[in-house]
């Protein structure tokens, strides 16, 4: 599975962004998650996708504001972040791995496939 991310740039506080993740190659039964990674931080789950759609999970700091979508039939991955804040400033990565319908995973060690990240750069 290959990912291709893109969609970040630089907003003022308060803003949107919408991130997209394009996958190919075997991506039937996969489950799609976003990290992000700070400057000196380690990189931090964000919110993840099941292969059917059904299912969803958030970081907590990022739940109400972001929103993770797919599109199996263009196979992309979307995240819509909203009401942006300085501390969602991190380079973020979409990642892929096998699992059935409900799996979430939210652990970097339980993706098989990255993608290069995007910077997203929020100013207060």
């Amino acid at each position: 599975v290959q990912l291709q991310a893109s969609g970040g740039g630089s907003v003022q506080a308060g803003g949107s962004l919408r991130l997209s993740c394009v996958a190919s190659g075997q991506t039937n039964g996969t489950a799609v998650g976003w990290f992000r990674q700070a400057p000196g931080k380690d990189r931090e789950f964000v919110a993840a996708i099941s292969s059917s759609g059904d299912n969803k999970g958030y970081y907590n700091p990022v739940k109400g504001r972001f929103t993770i979508s797919r599109d199996n039939a263009k196979d992309t991955i979307f995240l819509q972040m909203g009401s942006l804040e300085p501390e969602d400033t991190a380079v973020y990565y979409c990642a892929a791995t096998y699992g059935g319908p409900y799996y979430v995973p939210s652990l970097v060690t339980s993706y098989r496939y990255w993608g290069q990240g995007t910077q997203v750069t929020v100013s207060s």
